[in-house]
């Protein structure tokens, strides 16, 4: 048999038409069950798809590695609970029960275009007229499941790879996650949108946030693939456009690589050749966010370098374990988000007793609570503490909800509030679904979902514009552990279509622009006056208004981008890199007036 994966990438490629592709994907389609053994079903009236990111790439021959606590489990069972929430609402979808099909990515977009093929199955016709059972009669074969929306997927290089297929049979897709500019393309991914906003909004947010803190030299690190090359280059194609920011250095994290710490060890090496740009912008997923901060902590660099992290990195905590201080200072973005409490009474009342519809729920439970389930199969390797059962989420472990889980519930019910709609319009006197909307296909579907407008699950529109992206609102964060009784992330502004940021303030930390300390600043500054009110009284006239000003930034802001202008080596890549702007005006990031709602200070003027 053809290498399946192999084969769909090369159709999603040459974007074959549906008639041809069911011809060279019947074969494929009927032995599919042997490509998703593990995945859960819910039986419905209307089947929606579910891609989500339950176990992490695997090591080389294998497809899966080690399951995916938060962006895996707790965004699974925010589906779950959507959908449970939808089924007991009499008022959306009245004698509809919505049932799923839920797979597993991997994290890995060839995986997940193999796992799709699922949703396709009930669309494509199968020759079944040579095919006899042992006594001669024809089969009876069991009608797959018919899918008319998928919510998912997760990263943009898979909800890319899976929108290919998807597109040829007219299945609509909703990501809760995906946010590559590359999706906005309507003439390409046409059956796509998601209820986050495209990288290009927040690309925009991040270049805003680096001119507002007076910087305007700085390198970019992302990850190999859609969601951090595309965003890189988004963030440097608008500071481009908007002029007066150099970029030192531009880096890419290879994700087929061998030695991982032999090859972060090297990316901070050439972060450290231009020594300067210590500013850096990440495009990055959570595993490569790890090791680059491990390998700056190897290389002694704690205090160094200054992250600006992209949605991937949120209020993530994960990523930081064990390398906090590294992590300190960084100021990171999010789409803008709430806790949904309802789904923290769900989850953490899930046992092994009333979760048996989440076929990787024992596997969470090990990895959760570190003990082994006396079940065969058992992935538990490192430990020989026994499960007792009785353990719970948030108790007995710790739980925090994951950023995402906001966005899988607005996604479904984004596609709830369309089959609604499209019930209404269709089925008017027919409790149920009529067989008028059982035929109408995912064009129609589309138009619904594109047209909805509701109040989501935190309390803000879940709506689409005509490229089926998401309005663009960001929170802005910055991450504390050290001078403060609460460490982690900090709630310091917010982006919709313009900047408003206030930094943490700490009064220890107020910075002059000489990048004295506060206290030898002011001193300083009023010495002279000192001086002339005891011995000169008769010149302490005003002679002209002169403001000093003094910017409040976070601690550790105001001692590690300190560097004289003349201090910055030339020439490579640092200047190459430099458009629109004068290369010798291409200065390191040192404190300048922060025009947004950041705080100033005004000293009294010197005579």
């Amino acid at each position: 048999m053809v290498r399946l994966g192999g084969l769909l990438r090369l159709l999603a490629l040459l974007k074959l038409p549906c008639c041809l592709l069911e011809l060279l994907l019947s074969e494929a389609a009927r032995g599919q069950e042997m490509y998703a053994p593990h995945s859960i079903r819910l039986e419905g009236d209307i089947t929606l798809g579910g891609l989500f990111p339950v176990h992490a790439k695997g090591p080389p021959g294998a497809p899966c590695g080690d399951i995916k606590k938060e962006n895996g489990i707790h965004r699974l069972e925010a589906m779950l609970y959507a959908l449970d929430q939808i089924n007991s609402d009499p008022d959306l979808l009245p004698n509809v029960t919505l049932g799923a099909r839920i797979l597993d990515t991997c994290s890995r977009d060839t995986y997940a275009l193999e796992q799709s093929l699922t949703f396709v199955q009930a669309l494509i016709q199968k020759d079944t007229s040579d095919v006899r059972c042992t006594n001669g009669e024809p089969p009876v074969f069991v009608k797959p499941e018919k899918v008319v929306g998928v919510i998912g997927a997760s990263g943009s290089s898979v909800s890319i790879m899976v929108a290919n297929i998807l597109r040829l049979f007219q299945i609509p897709q909703i990501s809760y996650a995906s946010t590559a500019p590359e999706l906005s393309d309507d003439r390409r991914y046409d059956f796509f949108s998601r209820v986050v906003p495209p990288d290009s909004f927040q690309a925009q947010a991040m270049v805003d946030i680096v001119k507002a803190l007076g910087w305007n030299y700085v390198s970019t690190l992302a990850s190999e693939g859609n969601y951090g090359e595309k965003g890189v280059e988004s963030f440097m194609q608008i500071s481009r456009e908007a002029g007066g920011l150099c970029i030192a250095q531009s880096l890419k994290i290879p994700q087929d690589r061998k030695d991982k710490t032999i090859d972060f060890d090297k990316i901070i090496k050439q972060l450290l050749e231009t020594p300067n740009a210590r500013a850096i912008v990440i495009f990055a997923n959570d595993e490569d966010i790890k090791q680059i901060l491990a390998a700056a902590k190897r290389a002694d660099q704690v205090g160094h370098f200054l992250w600006v992290g992209s949605d991937t990195w949120g209020s993530k905590v994960s990523p930081l374990l064990q390398q906090e201080d590294v992590a300190e200072g960084a100021i990171t973005i999010l789409p803008k988000r709430a806790t949904i409490e309802g789904f923290d009474a769900y989850f953490t009342s899930r046992t092994l007793e009333n979760n048996r519809r989440n076929v990787w729920f024992a596997e969470y439970w090990e990895e959760n609570f570190n003990c082994k389930l006396t079940i065969s199969g058992s992935k538990k390797e490192d430990t020989d503490r026994k499960c007792t059962g009785q353990e719970r989420i948030g108790k007995d472990s710790h739980y925090e909800q994951e950023g995402k889980v906001q966005f899988v519930i607005d996604a479904v019910y984004a596609m709830a509030h369309a089959l609604h709609h499209m019930n209404k319009d269709l089925c008017a006197d027919y409790p149920g679904v009529c067989p008028e909307m059982e035929n109408a296909g995912g064009k129609k579907l589309l138009k619904y979902i594109r047209s909805v407008n509701f109040n989501g699950s935190a309390g803000t529109p879940v709506m689409f514009n005509k490229n089926g992206d998401a309005p663009g609102r960001y929170d802005i964060f910055q991450y504390h552990t050290t001078n403060t009784s609460t460490p982690g992330y900090r709630l310091i502004g917010q982006w919709t279509d313009d900047l408003q940021l206030n930094l943490y303030i700490q009064t220890t930390t107020l910075t002059i622009s000489m990048n004295l300390s506060a206290s030898v600043a002011l001193g300083m500054l009023y010495m002279p006056k000192v001086y002339i009110i005891i011995f000169h009284p008769e010149l302490n006239v005003q002679k002209r208004k002169r403001s000093f000003k003094a910017v409040v930034t976070a601690a550790t802001m105001s001692s590690r981008l300190s560097h004289k202008p003349s201090d910055r080596p030339n020439g490579e890549a640092k200047t190459e890199l430099c458009e629109n702007v004068d290369p010798n005006n291409c200065i390191p990031p040192v404190r300048k007036s922060v025009q947004k709602s950041v705080t100033w200070y005004t000293l009294p003027p010197t005579v």
